[in-house]
This record gives structure tokens, C-alpha cells and sequence, in this order.
């Protein structure tokens, strides 16, 4: 009896061994603490609900179930170093998301060369794939390229002049150069650009010299602006509309942002520019499902990070699918590469040459309204991005870097 009872605790360990084993671990290392928390907290969220779609509530894929381990990097790139090693050496991760920091992320992407596996960053850095790239980084968020180039096809055309104003770091250096390069190839020109540390409070000199660069140009009869590229709570926006660019026939312009920043965009009425995600924008039932869910869960919208979280669990599903459910990071890259996917914005592509996700943008004009859908506790009024067009993939020259 003893000896049955022996045998039969060994079989129940070797059978949890192997169904240990056979899950399919994915660890979100990200920046659940510091600055960046709430685009964390989206990006989770988003992910834990787009594995529930993809999987019909399962957690499942290929008969091996999903498990997601959470970590946070702090907005440290020696921790986050730490924590993907972490994962990947004790926790046996088959990939790991995020961080959602740019500059904590590429910290990070030599480790997945090192221990061969897949990770998927969340920053927006074009170095990301870029110069920083290794053939074990997917990237399904836009990088800064996609973000400028889509603002640039939104208001780019022959007559038209612009001015920049970027924070002075690879999200805003990288951003600048795609703008330049695909307002030019829309027949506008680029013609100052300004950068700035990314803790700067006071934008009143750097607005005048925008100004100058500007207002008494010729050949800008379609339309002079000054784009922003910026992150944070510091934005240069409201200092600039005080100082009444209008008086030299100057507007603004601005990509899209998070529903709280945008909370301030409702100054800026008729505003234009281009953005990776709003809720209402999508017209699809994934996006339907995603939108229903969250307010059914969160009683408030899914943010633009919401949907970013969302798409990454739809392509680990899709590319494990796609391998025949192996997580071996040979397949996973091949599955990767050139895979489309269903997401909340439509189809999305990842390009084999750097693993970069390719997607639709959003052209959009602000429309100041008072809304209470927007957060959980409060009404407000908002700066709300009205669809003008949806820019296709088709439409936008984004660059490969590496």
C-alpha cells in the first residue's frame, strides 16, 4: 500500500512537472511604478483582456495554457535588466513584454540575444528597431516613425511649412527626422527645429524662435505650423497658444496622446494631427468587444495603451498558433515574421526586415466636448479627436533603420 502510494505521489508530481513545463509563460516586465505607472497599468489590462479574447476566455493556446508573470522595472534600467535575466533564467519565460519606457527597454534587448528568447518592447523609440535591434525583438506598439510619419501625411502637402519642437532624446530626435523626412516627401517643408531637455517648464524663448522661423517665410501659402513632439506633463502646447502664434498666421498641430492629456487639447479647438488610438475611431467588432469590456469592467474608455496591450496578447496568440504551438524561439521568430493579426485597430502586420508591427493611424481635428465616459469618477470637458480618415498601412513610407 506504502509502495502504491509512493508511485502514485511520484506520477502526480511528474505529471504537474510536465504540465508546468508545458505552459506557455509570458513575463510583462514594465514600469508599474514611477511616471509612466498609468501607461503600464493600460498595457496590462489591455493584454490580460486580449488574451481572454483570443483564447474564448480559455487561456489557452494549442492545448498549453498561458501564463502571465508580472514584474515591475520601476523606470530603472538596472532593475528591469534584473528582472528580464529573471524571468528568462528562473521563471523560464518564453517572452517577455515591455518595458514601456524607451529608454528603460533598450537596456534591455541584449538579453534577449543572450538567452535567445523573444522580447517584445513596448517603447516608442525608433532605435528599438532600429540601431538597437536584434532578430529576437518584436515590436507590435507604432515607434516615434509611425507616429510622425502618419502626422505628416495628415498635413502634409505642397505650401506647407513647418516648425518642430521635440524633447532632445531619441523619442524626440527619432520622431523629428521621420516627420522631416515624410513631410518632404509630401511636398511640405520642414523648416526649424527646436529641441528641448525633457524636464523643460519654461517654453517662451523656444516659441519665439519658432515664430521667427516661421511667420515671414515664403512659399508656406497652404498652411504654416509647429508641430510638437512631447511626452509628459510639461507640454509646450499651452505656453505657445499664449503666446498667440495666430497673430502670424501660425496653428498648432499635435499627435494623438492619452485620454488624460488630451483633457488639455480641449483649448485647442480645430486642431489637427494624427494618432495611434481612440476608442471611437476603430469601426470593427474586436474593437466593439474591447470597448464594451473595458466599461463593463473599468466603467470608463480603453486608452491608446489599452489597445497596445490588447494587440500584443493577439499576436503571442496568433504567432504560437501560427508555429503550431511550440515556443521555441526559432519558431516564434519565423511565426513573427510577416504575420498578420486582428486587433482592436484592424489587421496589423509585422515586417520581417526589423519586426516592426505596421498599422493604421488616425487623422484626426479636436473638438472640445464635455464627457462622461471618458474616466470612471468625474465628467469634463475634452479635447475629443474626431476621425477625419483612417491613414492605411499602405499609405505610410515608414523607414527601416537597422
Amino acid at each position: 500500500m506504502r509502495r502504491s502510494l509512493l508511485t502514485t505521489a511520484l506520477s502526480l508530481t511528474i505529471f504537474s512537472s510536465v504540465q508546468a513545463a508545458d505552459a506557455i509563460r509570458v513575463a510583462h516586465v514594465t514600469d508599474f511604478t514611477g511616471p509612466l505607472a498609468p501607461y503600464a497599468e493600460q498595457l496590462h489590462i489591455g493584454m490580460k483582456l486580449g488574451f481572454e479574447y483570443a483564447t474564448e476566455g480559455s487561456m489557452t493556446v494549442e492545448g498549453r495554457k498561458l501564463e502571465v508573470i508580472r514584474k515591475d522595472s520601476q523606470l530603472d534600467p538596472a532593475r528591469a535588466r534584473t528582472l528580464v535575466e529573471e524571468a528568462y533564467g528562473e521563471d523560464d519565460a518564453h517572452i517577455v513584454v515591455g518595458p514601456v519606457s524607451s529608454g528603460v527597454a533598450l537596456a534591455t534587448l541584449p538579453l534577449a540575444e543572450e538567452y535567445e528568447r523573444i522580447i517584445m518592447p513596448e517603447g516608442v523609440a525608433d532605435a528599438i528597431t532600429g540601431d538597437s535591434w536584434n532578430r529576437y525583438v518584436v515590436r507590435v506598439g507604432r515607434n516615434s516613425s509611425q507616429d510622425a510619419v502618419s502626422n505628416a501625411v495628415a498635413l502634409g502637402k505642397p505650401g506647407v511649412c513647418v516648425a518642430t519642437i521635440a524633447q532632445d532624446y531619441a523619442f524626440g530626435r527619432d520622431g523629428v527626422a521621420a516627420y522631416r523626412e515624410a513631410m518632404e516627401s509630401e511636398g511640405g517643408r520642414v523648416v526649424h527645429e527646436e529641441y528641448l531637455p525633457l524636464d523643460a517648464t519654461d517654453f517662451t524663448a523656444a516659441a519665439q524662435r519658432l515664430f521667427g522661423a516661421l511667420k515671414d517665410r515664403d512659399g508656406c501659402d497652404q498652411g504654416r505650423y509647429i508641430f510638437t513632439i512631447w511626452a509628459g506633463s510639461s507640454n509646450p502646447l499651452s505656453r505657445i497658444k499664449d503666446l498667440e502664434p495666430e497673430r502670424h498666421g501660425i496653428q498648432l498641430a499635435a499627435g494623438g496622446n492619452t485620454l488624460a492629456a488630451m483633457v488639455g487639447y480641449s483649448s485647442f479647438p480645430g486642431m489637427e494631427g494624427a494618432g495611434s488610438y481612440y476608442f471611437e475611431s476603430p469601426d470593427n467588432d474586436l474593437n466593439q468587444w474591447l470597448v464594451d469590456a473595458h466599461f463593463e469592467r473599468y466603467q470608463q474608455a480603453p486608452d491608446f495603451f489599452t489597445a497596445q496591450g490588447f494587440s500584443q496578447a493577439m499576436a503571442i496568440v496568433a504567432a504560437v498558433e501560427k508555429s503550431g504551438g511550440s515556443t521555441e524561439a526559432e519558431d516564434l521568430i519565423e511565426a513573427f515574421r510577416n504575420l498578420r493579426f486582428e486587433t482592436p485597430k484592424g489587421d496589423m502586420l509585422i515586417r520581417a526586415e526589423d519586426h516592426q508591427a505596421l498599422q493604421a493611424m488616425y487623422h484626426f481635428r479636436i473638438t472640445p466636448q464635455e464627457r462622461d465616459d471618458w474616466f470612471s469618477d468625474r465628467t469634463t470637458n475634452v479635447g475629443v479627436p474626431e476621425l477625419i480618415r483612417t491613414i492605411p498601412i499602405e499609405a505610410m513610407d515608414i523607414p527601416i533603420r537597422n
